[in-house]
């Protein structure tokens, strides 16, 4: 009998709408038993899987990192697992998890049907698959229009940066995590559960999505040029060795700032400071590359 999954394609992601008939014909091809059920606004993503919960096997997701994230709460709720199509700009997560942008290989790690349990991280009642962040990184966000993405895809992010970083002023935070209080002035907190964000940054050399922890990195510099320094490490994720950074970790943290400053969450603003920060181990499962497969 064939495996029966729902498929979910954001028409307005980078490549969503150009490539959902090549999709379809490459998961049918391996064998699926297809529901699609194509939508234009993310936020319906989790009504729709909860609505066809016991009429399908698996859920298959295709677009970038805020599709996914959008996915994230229902696939907590079903407990459904998830295959990525990567047709995103950044698709931060696939990359965490080896996933290349190939559509064909894409669909073939899906069939193949090696799982991998990943933890999720949660704030303020929001799950997050790969970082949540305050401070530069939200004004990317802000600044960065889907028009934008679409046309300039990952340079989109590096010249948005570059223009966020030249306007960027500190702010004060308090972190109080593992029975401390830590007060900083900083540009950007970021806590990563995965590994990669903002385009294939790395939250911290030595982070995985199975880790059971979440890394916060907080970049206290005074003036905006001591950053640029910083750039070529924060690909490798080794920013975190630097004097400028501050690196933790730990299961739950909270974030307290002045006034109410806003979240990203895999690269859409969706809560407020103050922040409740956890990590949820081996929370949902994800079709991944067997062992040794080449692409």
């Amino acid at each position: 009998m064939s495996p029966r999954a729902l498929l979910l394609v954001n028409r307005h992601a980078r490549q969503g709408q150009k490539r959902l008939p090549e999709a379809i014909q490459c998961l049918e091809k391996a064998g699926f038993d297809l529901i699609e059920e194509s939508t234009e606004n993310p936020h319906h993503i989790s009504e729709i899987i909860l609505h066809h919960l016991n009429q399908v096997d698996l859920v298959i997701v295709g677009g970038g990192d805020g599709t996914l994230n959008a996915a994230a709460d229902a696939l907590m709720k079903t407990q459904l697992p998830l295959g990525i199509l990567p047709l995103g700009t950044a698709n931060d997560l696939a990359r965490t998890l080896g996933i290349p942008n190939s559509l064909t290989a894409a669909c073939k790690i899906i069939a193949n049907g090696q799982q991998q349990r990943i933890d999720l991280g949660w704030v303020n009642g929001k799950h997050f698959f790969n970082v949540a962040s305050m401070g530069l990184s939200v004004k990317i966000t802000q600044r960065l229009t889907k028009e934008v993405k679409r046309r300039w895809g990952i340079l989109a992010y590096l010249a948005t940066a570059l223009q966020v970083v030249w306007e960027s002023r500190p702010f004060s935070a308090e972190i109080r995590m593992n029975g401390q209080s830590i007060c900083v002035r900083t540009v950007q907190i970021a806590v990563g559960n995965g590994r990669y964000y903002g385009g294939g940054m790395a939250v911290a050399h030595d982070a995985t999505i199975d880790d059971q922890r979440l890394d916060l990195y907080s970049i206290e510099i005074n003036h905006w040029w001591q950053i640029i320094p910083l750039l070529p490490a924060m690909r490798q994720g080794r920013h975190i060795k630097w004097r400028e950074v501050r690196a933790l970790q730990g299961q739950d943290m909270v974030i307290y700032t002045r006034k109410p400053r806003p979240i990203n969450t895999d690269g859409e603003i969706t809560t407020y400071t103050p922040a409740h920060f956890y990590v949820i181990p081996k929370a949902i499962s994800v079709f991944v590359p067997t062992e040794g497969e080449q692409f």
